[in-house]
């Protein structure tokens, strides 16, 4: 008996995780050995980590895990696929724990296992993929009304984050950065998953290189992954990494289901109580997500000022040149 195309997604999805949740911490320690050596890092528009080997192995590491998650979405929806990306947060909260010496509290460990439960859940109840026969077929269901307005949204709220509000709060907001990540990303997903469905088909012999259409749909996931990748180094270098990756999968993950439900009509065929069942196990594991972060030891920021990850709302500032505060509210926050 054959590995259904779900069971292969998902193997895929899950192995990605673990290359994706290295990748964070070995790119984290090549943009803060960049930062140390020079005092001009990412978040302050430089870019000496491209002479950084610790970066570029975390760089590998995550160029392996997108391939396995390239893949994924070719054998499975992204209503499954996307919400097992939690468990790369578990692998970089361990990770950190040990390597960047951002400490996993006790109660992280409840945080790990409903990202695990949730994702069971999501896993039991996700819908079997319907491969399209032709890109052509993609096309179509990309210019639907309703997927076009999701673009037009979604490139609108980009524009407005670089040319706005980024030069304005970029180093005191980290929804700023995360936000251009995740609605690029969303847009990053559905176009791999049509390069994907059109490089499967073509390897079982009905050809898709011909057609404009697949030139297109890799021409937008390169320009998506290229700002995806610029950003994210931004808030990686400007931010701890217990707040980028949490914040990072429920936004990321969040929009690219919407785009995905959308455009691909996941739950098309699905019934009520699956589609119920899916939201839950969703909600569970970002509750998971948010349990993980908020009991994670927050890192001094590397640059003078105020940092917060919100404006203006439980402000948590580090002032350089105060470092008895910095040592008290450490100590009374551990205790």
């Amino acid at each position: 008996m054959g590995v259904s195309d779900n069971s292969t997604g998902l193997i895929l999805a899950v192995l990605s995780s673990g290359f994706i949740g290295t990748s964070f911490i070995l790119k984290k320690k090549g943009l803060k050995r960049a930062a140390a050596s020079t005092g001009f890092g990412a978040g302050r528009g430089g870019y000496t980590y491209l002479q950084e080997p610790l970066w570029w192995a975390g760089m590998i590491t995550m160029i392996v895990g997108e391939a396995a998650n390239f893949v994924a979405y070719a054998y499975a929806p992204a209503v499954l696929v996307t919400p097992l990306g939690a468990l790369s947060i578990i692998v970089s909260a361990v990770l950190a724990h040990f390597m960047l010496k951002e400490r996993l509290k006790q109660m992280g460990v409840l945080g790990c296992v409903s990202c695990i439960v949730g994702s069971v859940i999501v896993v039991i109840h996700a819908p079997e993929e319907s491969t399209p026969t032709s890109v052509e077929e993609i096309w179509n269901l990309a210019i639907e009304p309703a997927f076009l307005i999701y673009v037009a949204a979604t490139l609108s709220l980009v524009v407005a984050l670089v040319m706005h509000f980024e030069p304005r709060y970029g180093q005191s907001n980290i929804l700023i950065y995360l936000g251009i990540c995740s609605l690029m990303g969303s847009l990053t997903v559905v176009s791999i998953k049509a390069i994907g469905i059109a490089i499967k088909l073509t390897l079982e012999g009905i050809s898709q290189i011909a057609y404009p259409q697949t030139w297109v749909f890799v021409t937008v996931a390169v320009l998506c992954v290229i700002t995806q990748l610029n950003y994210l180094n931004k808030a990686l270098d400007t931010f701890n990494t217990a707040l980028v990756s949490p914040i990072y999968y429920v936004m990321f993950t969040s929009l690219t289901i919407i785009a995905s439900v959308i455009m691909f009509k996941d739950w098309k065929d699905q019934s009520v109580s699956d589609i119920a069942s899916e939201i839950c196990g969703f909600i569970t594991v970002l509750s998971g997500t948010i349990v993980l972060h908020s009991t994670r030891e927050q890192e001094p920021s590397a640059t003078p000022g105020a940092v917060t990850w919100y404006d203006q709302d439980h402000i948590k500032a580090v002032e350089e040149e105060d470092e008895h505060l910095i040592t008290v509210h450490n100590t009374d926050y551990f205790d």
